[in-house]
């Protein structure tokens, strides 16, 4: 039996997990309450889905376990009104006449699973686990931040309930209403643009225009040109007027991805734009107000670019008033359950999968691993996994290899047969070389040695 005690380390809970079970069949309430509470959980029983629903409005639930045709509410009907209650909670539909397109509708709902009668107690107890290991994974997660661009509305974008997450969600939550201009640093892949959708969607200028646009994509001409417009016949082929990205933006949030690709001459009309408020258009004379904030983010070390000179530090100094710092996904690893079922749902959905959990040793596997491409290369390995599973369920084998093997990999002394300092040196420095996936610059830093001397080191030991 699973005591109160296993259930608050494995979900990280100080109560044990409660389920609602609704069915207007009494024998059926009666072996689902003895399975449910001989797995360790609470449960609560409802033969009408209207007074469940009540009291879902004012008790804890983590899982829903209904009936799909009840005399008072069929179950599609309570799957929706239940999520309009608590959106993340997740919910078992049984039936006893099991239909294809009804199974389809319902997943697509956002039903966990569609369960034919009759079922064994070991069936909807793994169903059971594998549901409150998805359900509450969201309820520990406090930073949960929705973007409502149109394109993905009331989509959870940024998820994290490590420290260092729940500091940066109190600091967008802190600048966003201001006015002043903010730069995000971080390695590639960790999440920059979701951070200035969030402050975007937290200021004020939320129902106005959120415009993003890469500074490294683009050569001088087109950039100024998609920047900031041109008037008609500026240049051959201009045969129209075209307002630019910044313009597009008045009146809301000019996001500028990688910053530090930006030649040095854009740098100086973009100055222009943030302390005189307006621009002219490619080939206008005729000056246009602005209003918007800008948000820029960057994955070099600004400082050492204003140094070397390739950045203006008056620039510099006015786009960072505040920075915000996102720390890589090996230095959170806390958050790789919460982010890797929250893919998993959202990946499975637009495939049209029905994938909805990971099994423990793959778990292990992602948590084992340093992510050289932070969430990025999370949401490409969970895409993967998806693609090439068979089952419900991703396990170890739906896992990139290269990633697997990793985990065998462990640094640990030999007990027996002691090692030459060469040895231990050749074993250590190509430990190092796997967990950061061959990135030279990353190896150095946790070797605390440079590039060159990593180099020299790897083709004496002859590791590639």
């Amino acid at each position: 039996m699973v005591t109160d005690a296993d259930q608050k380390h494995q979900y990280g809970l100080d109560r044990k997990t409660r389920i609602f079970v609704i069915d207007d069949d009494p024998v059926a309430i009666k072996e689902l309450r003895r399975v449910i509470k001989r797995a360790g959980h609470e449960v609560s029983t409802f033969t009408n889905p209207v007074r469940a629903l009540a009291r879902l409005k004012n008790q804890a639930c983590d899982l829903i376990i209904s009936d799909m045709k009840m005399s008072y509410m069929n179950g599609l009907i309570l799957l929706n009104k239940a999520k309009q209650i608590v959106p993340n909670i997740e919910i078992i539909l049984t039936t006893s006449s099991p239909d294809l397109k009804e199974a389809v509708e319902v997943t697509k709902q956002g039903a966990f699973y569609y369960l034919p009668k009759p079922f064994s107690p070991n069936q909807i107890r793994k169903l059971i686990e594998e549901a409150l290991q998805q359900s509450l994974l969201f309820a520990k997660n406090p930073f949960v931040i929705h973007d409502h661009i149109k394109e993905n509305n009331a989509q959870p974008v940024m998820i994290g309930a490590s420290p260092k997450m729940l500091q940066i969600g109190n600091i967008i939550r802190q600048i966003a209403p201001s006015e002043c201009n903010i730069i995000i640093t971080g390695e590639s892949g960790t999440g920059k643009e979701l951070v200035a959708r969030a402050i975007h969607y937290y200021s004020s200028r939320a129902d106005k225009s959120f415009v993003a646009f890469n500074c490294g994509a683009l050569n001088e001409e087109l950039m100024a040109n998609e920047l900031f417009g041109h008037e008609k016949e500026a240049f051959t082929g201009a045969k129209n007027s075209k307002p630019g990205l910044i313009e597009t933006a008045n009146g809301g949030t000019l996001f500028l991805d990688e910053i530090g690709d930006m030649p040095l001459s854009m740098q100086t009309k973009l100055l222009r734009v943030i302390q005189e408020r307006e621009l002219f258009r490619v080939g206008g004379t005729k000056t246009i107000e602005l209003d918007i904030r800008i948000v820029t983010a960057t994955a070099q070390d600004m400082e050492s670019s204003v140094k070397a000179g390739i950045f203006r530090k008056d620039l510099y100094y006015r786009l960072n008033v505040v920075n915000i710092i996102l720390p890589p996904l090996r230095e959170r690893p806390e958050d790789i359950p919460a982010l890797t079922y929250y893919l998993i749902k959202k990946i499975a959905f637009r495939m049209k999968k029905e994938i909805k959990s990971v099994s423990q040793d793959a778990m292990e596997v992602l948590k084992n691993y340093a992510f050289p491409g932070n969430v990025r290369e999370l949401e490409n390995i969970i895409e993967r996994a998806i693609a090439i599973s068979t089952g419900k369920i991703i396990h170890v084998r739906d896992l990139p290899p290269d990633i697997v093997g990793l985990k065998l990999h462990t640094y640990k002394k030999r007990k027996t047969n002691l090692l030459t300092l060469e040895e231990m040196e050749r074993d250590y420095i190509a430990h190092v070389l796997s967990i950061t996936g061959g990135i030279k610059t990353k190896a150095s830093e946790i070797l605390g040695i440079d590039r060159s001397s990593l180099w020299r080191k790897m083709k004496k030991y002859g590791l590639h």
